[in-house]
């Protein structure tokens, strides 16, 4: 068993694949030991987490997940604490493990009552897991409405139940957990969407079952490995970056993405707005380099369009799709390609001539690109990523809770670092801008959209608490220069 920290790529398995991979391992074992490995690990975690509990809520659903928190129940009063059972399963109607485990708590005399005891020191969620098809009613939701009402720990089994295991969605009714112990693989929707909000701490058992050999439908996002520049490189050597965007009034936007790559190691970085104001230098960070749109040269740079740039955006879109070898589109830029089948078309063709390409949208630009809805990308967000590339042939950061990153032809990865402090303006700004550093030093486009985002969010995670984050500060502090 482990926490599960941000760091390595642990692989993230769907609800689908890990039933069949559940059923595969159960058969080469003896009857009932899956879900006496998974009780007895519960037991264990439980009792690490709250070592002082003596009372102790078991809510147990009618499935195997319930099962598990029988098989919990038991151990926790072998070990001397008062284990309550509220069960929703019948002798009858449950299969057969948890009737099994069912029977091994009645023989161990644990406690079973019809309604939730009125306190309790510590509880265990064990109602649905990844057992989730519709929104819970009846006693489910009224013992999910106590579970979320007790201010002691919750540990919730397998997952928060109401928590959809792979979309991350959840019903109105579901477990907001103070810890959860995922059982046999770590599921995508532990990640993304409301998933974090649900989940509390996270912790990990694989109930000894090898699931290397199967291929996962996504992977967390790993921290990126630092690499010293060598003494012998020169600005050139790290690339040049031009950020092309600004519109009237929304200048800012675009120095803070060039800020960002500046502070993020690119060897140049060259701003080209589009407001037309003639701003000849910027006074807080006079290392850029100002100059008209119509001047850059886009075959020779790194380019970041969209930040801020409005509707004139439009204009210069098709040149920089043609021309730029490695192109970062954000904001206004998705938007002006939504609205225009020739701009598509164009962003389509950019992979078969060996140009990398990155979109970054927010949930309502990728609906904008999918003609769907914010609420329709949010539903199933690793689908949407992945339609998305799909349908533009490009390396896609969707970006949110549990920021979702894909590409042509490679497992998809969800990023595990940020957190709320990333939730003000400017700072989708500044990850274009990083993405756009790593990319001018010659990574490709997932490699640059991994580290960049993952650094990113870890910029937030490190933030003083009682300090706010701005994107201008963000813009330093995003990781260090690799």
């Amino acid at each position: 068993m482990q926490r599960i920290v941000p760091g390595p790529a642990h692989a993230l398995y769907t609800a689908g694949a890990t039933r069949a991979l559940e059923t595969s391992a159960a058969a080469a074992l003896p009857p009932h030991t899956l879900m006496q490995r998974a009780g007895l690990a519960t037991a264990r975690l439980a009792l690490a987490l709250a070592p002082h509990a003596q009372r102790w809520w078991i809510a147990c659903g009618p499935g195997n997940n319930g099962g598990d928190g029988l098989e919990a129940a038991l151990h926790l009063q072998a070990w001397g604490k008062t284990a309550i059972v509220s069960w929703l399963g019948s002798p009858e109607r449950s299969p057969a493990d948890a009737r099994t485990s069912h029977a091994r708590a009645l023989a161990a005399g644990v406690p079973f009552v019809t309604e939730p005891p009125p306190d309790c020191d510590a509880a265990i969620d064990a109602l649905l897991g990844t057992g989730s098809t519709r929104a819970p009613e009846g006693r489910l939701a009224q013992w999910i409405t106590q579970l979320n009402t007790l201010d002691v720990p919750v540990l919730a089994v397998d997952l928060p139940s109401g928590l959809d295991a792979d979309t991350g969605r959840a019903w109105e009714t579901s477990v907001r957990a103070t810890h959860t112990l995922s059982l046999l693989t770590l599921k995508p929707g532990l990640y993304t969407g409301l998933g974090r909000d649900h989940c509390g701490e996270l912790w990990f058992d694989t109930l000894g079952v090898e699931t290397a050999p199967h291929p996962p439908q996504a992977r967390l996002n790993a921290a990126p490995t630092p690499s010293a520049r060598p003494h012998a490189s020169h600005k050139g050597s790290y690339g040049d970056v031009a950020v092309i965007g600004g519109a009237p009034g929304m200048g800012g936007a675009a120095l803070l993405a060039a800020r960002a790559a500046l502070h993020h190691g690119a060897g140049r970085v060259y701003v080209g707005l589009l407001d037309g104001s003639g701003l000849r230098f910027d006074a807080g960070q006079p290392e850029l380099m100002l100059r008209d749109p119509a001047a850059l040269d886009p075959a020779m740079l790194t380019v970041v369009a969209g930040c801020g740039a409005g509707d004139a955006i439009r204009t210069v879109l098709p040149r920089l799709l043609s021309a730029a070898p490695r192109l970062v589109l954000d904001a206004d830029a998705l938007n002006a390609i939504a609205r225009d089948p020739q701009l598509q078309t164009q962003l389509r063709a950019r992979r078969g001539r060996g140009h990398a390409t990155v979109l970054t949208p927010h949930p309502l630009e990728a609906a904008r690109l999918l003609g769907s809805s914010a609420a329709g990308v949010q539903q199933d967000r690793l689908h949407a990523a992945q339609e998305l590339v799909q349908r533009h042939e490009a390396c896609v950061v969707l970006k949110g809770s549990g920021t979702v990153i894909a590409a042509p032809g490679l497992t998809p990865v969800i990023n595990p670092t940020g957190n709320a402090r990333l939730a003000t303006a400017g700072t989708g700004d500044v990850l274009a801008g990083l993405i756009g550093a790593h990319l001018a030093r010659g990574e490709d486009a997932f490699e640059a959209a991994c580290a960049a985002v993952w650094l990113h969010g870890l910029a937030a995670d490190v933030w003083p608490p009682a300090q706010t984050l701005t994107a201008g500060a963000l813009a330093q502090l995003a990781g260090p220069v690799r």
